[in-house]
């Protein structure tokens, strides 16, 4: 073997090593992306069952149902569409209806969205940018609130 075939060799050799690592790598992160989805995407079909994604909106007022062992049902909005949420587990402090939601879990074969996670937004001022968007879209959404740090 001549000194050209020889690193050649090494780099062909080198190469397939980073391919492996890097599918590898691919493969374990693919299980932990999470997208996020509005209500009426989920209305859409977007989403297939069993696959896990994030869920906002607002609360839907009148929708907060608790039950024994935590579990608490209510649905999720954007002013087009709703969508039911199971949860089990304790919610935020500042979870309540009308207020901006964020759930990771995933949608069951009955269209009802099991969540393993509820966010809820941490202060008057603060909504996820997806949410917002989102609620932009279907003319929810009202842009009148003080700036942070301003006074009324």
């Amino acid at each position: 073997m001549t000194r050209k075939q020889k690193r050649l060799a090494l780099i062909l050799g080198l190469g397939a090593v980073l391919a492996v690592a890097l599918g590898l790598i691919l493969t374990a992160l693919r299980d932990q992306i999470v997208f996020f989805r509005s209500p009426t995407e989920v209305a859409q079909g977007k989403v297939k069952p069993g696959e896990a994604f994030r869920l906002g909106g607002l609360v839907e007022a009148g929708s907060v149902q608790r039950e024994t062992g935590q579990i608490v049902r209510f649905s999720v909005t954007d002013g087009a569409t709703t969508v039911k949420v199971t949860y089990q587990g304790l919610l935020p402090d500042l979870f309540r209806e009308g207020q901006g939601v964020v759930t990771e879990g995933r949608l069951d074969a009955s269209g009802s969205f099991t969540a393993t996670n509820v966010l809820a937004k941490h202060d008057e001022n603060y909504m996820p940018r997806e949410v917002a968007d989102s609620l932009k879209k279907q003319g929810v959404w009202r842009d009148d609130a003080p700036a942070k740090g301003s006074k009324p």
